[in-house]
């Protein structure tokens, strides 16, 4: 059995400032994929395409002016373009005092890059991407983990409040 290379998420802090529908001369998109631009904490601007598979945490509605985290497939090959452009994994809308992972664990509940290490408790939930219980260890799968703590250990531990499973990430 050969390894599988893991994908790496990266992700942009920053408010939306437009959001349009994704028009395609060939209708691939069907009007179920939008542009949504963020503009970085840090100045910059970035376009993610958001359609059916993109993962938006807690079901919100996004909105211009919403302060959010959005992840990105950064193992992808992408467009040499300005400004960057990249396929939406998932979106977290900020909130105060949580924070959002999303990365790949392996069987004993460590990230890939070994920057978080999980400790599930009887109140964390567990879920799929559309909200469903999900059964079974999560370990080995690409997860979305929301915590509001961590360890000042290596690699940092926490109890996350809630884990969305993304299967087939």
């Amino acid at each position: 059995m050969r390894n599988r290379i893991r994908p790496v998420y990266l992700s942009v802090t920053g408010v939306i400032t437009q959001m349009e529908p994704l028009a395609s001369n060939r209708n691939t998109y069907g009007g179920c994929t939008q542009m949504v631009t963020i503009e970085a904490d840090e100045g910059g601007i970035t376009n993610f395409i958001v359609n059916g598979d993109t993962c938006i945490v807690g079901f919100e509605t996004l909105y211009e002016g919403m302060a959010v985290t959005a992840f990105y497939n950064g193992s992808l090959p992408t467009p040499m373009i300005y400004p960057p452009q990249f396929m939406a994994a998932v979106i977290a809308p900020s909130i105060p005092g949580q924070m959002v992972t999303v990365a790949y664990f392996n069987n004993v509940l460590l990230a890939a890059d070994q920057s978080l290490k999980l400790n599930l408790a009887p109140s964390t939930e567990v879920v799929t991407k559309n909200n469903q219980t999900f059964y079974g260890s999560p370990g080995g799968h690409t997860l979305a983990v929301l915590y509001s703590m961590t360890t000042r250990s290596i690699p940092p531990q926490t109890t996350p409040d809630k884990i969305i499973v993304l299967c087939g990430m």
